[in-house]
């Protein structure tokens, strides 16, 4: 009848039958008639272009008054449809956390000589809650004299209280400073790790090789941040030389924040020629199996001693089979001299 031409169920409605059918491995079917020209009407096109958005995560669906976003959070600006959802609806299966959803590398024309520090700015478009497990590394993979190290913001730091209480805590927000062995195999003990302040919190163990690490609690949100690395001062020690580094983030109001500082042996050193940045969802006890936050995340050219270093070529891919694996859910794009993700 005319007076029903405009009736339509919510797309909103339409998308929950989506989800649940996803939910119960039920076959999701809909039956559209057409208008009296034997056409489908406006109003339902609309529709299945609205859910079609829902569907594929290019709109997010309103949260009704009272309820809570997937991630637990109502009103969250990140919130999106959880990964197990997406894998049943594309019938794929999820790999193990942790997922590096995009991984980003510079190579420079050479490696830079009588290394002093490490500068690399990231800007965070949105608050990330700490209901995710969310690690932006702006130092995902860094070497001076074959010695590697990493590290970044996360958004659920946890560590051990102190180098005597192996106790595991959660304290939220915070930044990280970690450094492998050589080879990887032998330990690196807490005598290589100096705390900026009692609110740290350190490890040394094996699980992913052999490393030690400083983390600090640090309340990030959205804005641009600055990751450094600075040398500081080399000391000589039953024989051996070592050097300390300490790791910083300028916030965007310009303050500075100390994380920690490391030890690596030697004196002079010299970076090689590559960086890497990446994006990555962990797991952690607190929080086993966490979602990916819809946010954009831009990492700057990096800066060895104060200066960009020349560029022979950049970049990136998405570890789908090792790396490690993660789910399709991220794209890198050029923006400038920087990078999106």
């Amino acid at each position: 009848m005319p007076k029903h031409d405009q009736l339509c169920r919510p797309a909103e409605q339409i998308y929950a039958d989506y989800l649940g059918a996803v939910r119960y491995g039920n076959l999701f079917s809909l039956d559209v008639g057409p208008d009296y020209t034997c056409r489908l009407r406006e109003i339902d096109v609309k529709t299945l272009r609205h859910v079609g958005q829902y569907i594929r995560g290019e709109a997010k669906p309103p949260v009704a008054s009272g309820s809570t976003s997937s991630q637990g959070e109502a009103g969250d600006t990140c919130a999106k449809h959880s990964p197990e959802e997406m894998a049943k609806a594309a019938g794929v299966t999820l790999p193990h956390q942790p997922w590096h959803l995009a991984n980003i590398w510079w190579e420079f024309e050479k490696p830079t000589e009588h290394f002093e520090s490490l500068e690399v700015d990231v800007t965070i478009d949105r608050d990330v809650p700490s209901t995710y497990n969310l690690y932006v590394s702006p130092c995902g993979l860094a070497r001076i004299n074959d010695k590697d190290f990493y590290g970044g913001l996360q958004s659920n730091i946890n560590g051990w209280a102190n180098r005597t209480n192996h106790t595991r805590v959660h304290p939220g927000k915070g930044a990280i400073f970690s450094r492998w062995s050589s080879d990887k195999k032998t330990p690196v003990s807490l005598d290589n790790v100096r705390t900026a302040g009692p609110d740290c919190l350190v490890e040394s163990a094996g699980y992913e090789g052999e490393f030690c690490s400083v983390r600090r609690p640090f309340a990030w949100t959205k804005g641009t941040y600055t990751y450094q690395i600075v040398k500081g001062a080399t000391e000589v020690a039953n024989g051996q030389t070592n050097t300390w580094f300490t790791c910083r983030v300028k916030d965007p109001q310009g303050a500075v924040h100390e994380i920690g500082s490391l030890r690596f042996e030697g004196s002079d050193f010299t970076y090689w020629n590559r960086h890497s940045a990446f994006v990555e969802v962990y797991s952690t006890e607190k929080i086993p199996r966490a979602g990916i936050p819809k946010v954009n995340i831009t990492f700057g050219w990096p800066r060895l001693n104060g200066h960009e270093p020349s560029l022979k070529r950049a970049h990136a891919y998405y570890p789908s089979k090792t790396g490690p694996a993660a789910p399709d859910c991220a794209w890198i794009n050029a923006d400038g001299q920087s990078v999106r993700v």
